[in-house]
């Protein structure tokens, strides 16, 4: 029995949702903006359509959480009005040196980009809230940042310490482009440099983000981290993310030669775009944590999903490290994924080759870990399969030292641009390799390389239970450990 394309899109709304990764009840979502952490609680304001699951009527939706695996969904922050809100960010103004604050407390301030549909103008527009961001008020009926342009936005706002100033980046999208603007105020803003063009180009820069993060291993040492996503011509075939390691001094940005010409990229995968960063994460915390959107701009609105439509990658936690190649950003999932963790599974010593092989572990919300030696074979790959013979493939070529993710059979078609199959380098040292693998549903995030590389795919099956088996080509090879966790537990909460 095979299903149709139409009938399956239909019947979304009754297949497994994914549990553990933040989506909307209804409706469509997309880049993360806003992201602030206050009182305890981490703020992830996204991209919003209150009124329908495609791009449109753009605003700001809003969920909290304690702990980053749990959301509360609350109502749209900040609607559209005259002009929608497009992307932007965030802070808690601790000294109030806005004069928004209230009754002693500071308030937090957020910065959008306003698109105004008539003149198609995008100006930086700014909004603040005196109750831990349940409300907000839009600051003046007037931009606080305008250029005259159609293709300036993504304001990514934060306080840099050694200079006492506020920061504001903002892409001068299609000629990408990254301004810096600094204030003392967070109203009157003015230019400081220009970066770029750099790196890999697109038909457009968006969402930009720059962070200071030690150097593991060298105490004392601090490199900044630029992210800047694209609209196109990422490595996975259409939009994602690259990064620039360097220096800061709070007005310009300066790349550190040994990094090199050629683009760094966040994710090799298709659905990691937008990544941006927490602002006020607590010094005794320590972390720099981003998420990002798990979704691609070639085939976002076709997605087959419902209620909702759009899904963010899991928060993870960013480091960075000096390697032979030059400096380099690791990720993890943030720790308290593991709070979710439950019926773990080990298996030692399985051998694999030619002939399929089950492996003990069931569903699709799951965490697995594997310690691979890769013998004399050609390939292994994990498999993924539902009841229709869809499956989607995780899988090293250890010859070639490749890591990839292949979802071209993953499920009906749906969409010319989406069974591809993408690839990133892996160490493979003594011919063994790590994986860690964040599956949940509909989406695989693979992290290899101790977090230094990493895969992030959507992949839509067909129907029934998800089962896992494992194999080797042309050769065999062994799984000297594998240890996994169903993950499960209630993540999001409803309004």
């Amino acid at each position: 029995m095979t299903i149709s394309a139409a009938v399956w899109a239909q019947d979304a709304s009754n297949r497994p949702q994914p549990v553990y990764h933040f989506a909307p009840a209804a409706n469509w979502m997309n880049d993360p903006n806003g992201l602030v952490y206050y009182d305890g609680e981490y703020h992830l304001f996204y991209q919003y359509n209150p009124y329908g699951d495609r791009w449109g009527h753009m605003s700001w939706g809003h969920a909290v959480s304690r702990d980053l695996v749990r959301w509360t969904e609350l109502p749209v922050a900040v609607p559209e009005t005259d002009v929608m809100a497009f992307s932007g960010s965030a802070v808690v103004d601790w000294h109030n040196d806005s004069g928004l604050g209230k009754n002693g407390k500071p308030p937090m301030v957020a910065f959008f980009t306003g698109f105004n549909p008539r003149t198609k103008i995008q100006a930086q527009y700014a909004a603040y809230s005196n109750d831990r961001g349940r409300t907000w008020t839009r600051f003046g009926d007037k931009p606080i940042l305008d250029i005259g342009s159609t293709e300036f936005r993504d304001p990514k706002v934060f306080w840099h310490a050694k200079t006492k100033s506020w920061i504001m980046l903002v892409v001068l999208a299609v000629e990408n482009k990254l301004a810096i603007y600094t204030s003392k105020d967070l109203k009157q803003w003015d230019k400081a440099s220009e970066f770029g063009p750099a790196g890999a180009r697109g038909k457009n820069w968006e969402c930009p983000d720059l962070f200071e993060l030690p150097v593991e291993g060298h105490p004392g040492q601090t490199r900044w981290v630029l992210g800047i996503n694209l609209g196109d011509s990422a490595i996975g075939g259409g939009s994602g993310g690259q990064y620039f390691v360097g220096d800061f001094d709070g007005r310009r940005f300066t790349p550190d030669p040994t990094s090199g010409t050629a683009p760094l990229w966040m994710d090799y995968g298709a659905d990691f775009y937008a990544a941006v960063s927490w602002n006020d994460i607590p010094a005794k915390d320590g972390r720099r944590i981003w998420i990002g959107w798990a979704n691609d701009w070639r085939y976002a609105n076709a997605i087959p999903t419902f209620p909702s439509r759009g899904l963010m990658s899991l928060p993870r936690t960013v480091s960075l490290r000096q390697t032979a190649a030059g400096y380099r950003i690791a990720q993890a999932p943030v720790r308290e994924v593991e709070t979710l963790r439950r019926d773990p599974v080990r298996v030692d010593e399985l051998l694999l080759g030619e002939a399929e092989v089950a492996l003990p572990v069931e569903g699709g919300s799951v965490e697995l870990q594997l310690d691979i030696d890769a013998g004399n074979a050609d390939q292994i790959v994990l498999a993924l399969s539902d009841d229709q013979g869809f499956r989607t493939l995780i899988g090293v070529n250890p010859t070639i030292k490749e890591l990839f993710v292949d979802r071209t059979r993953s499920g009906p078609h749906f969409h010319d641009a989406f069974p591809e199959r993408h690839n990133a380098p892996i160490k493979i040292e003594a011919g063994r390799f790590t994986l860690r693998l964040l599956v949940d549903q509909s989406i695989v995030e693979v992290y290899a390389d101790n977090g230094e590389t990493t895969i992030t795919d959507r992949f839509f099956p067909a129907s029934g239970k998800l089962r896992w088996s494992a194999y080797a080509r042309n050769g065999t090879a062994t799984i000297r450990s594998l240890k996994a966790w169903q993950l499960g537990d209630a993540v999001q909460v409803a309004k």
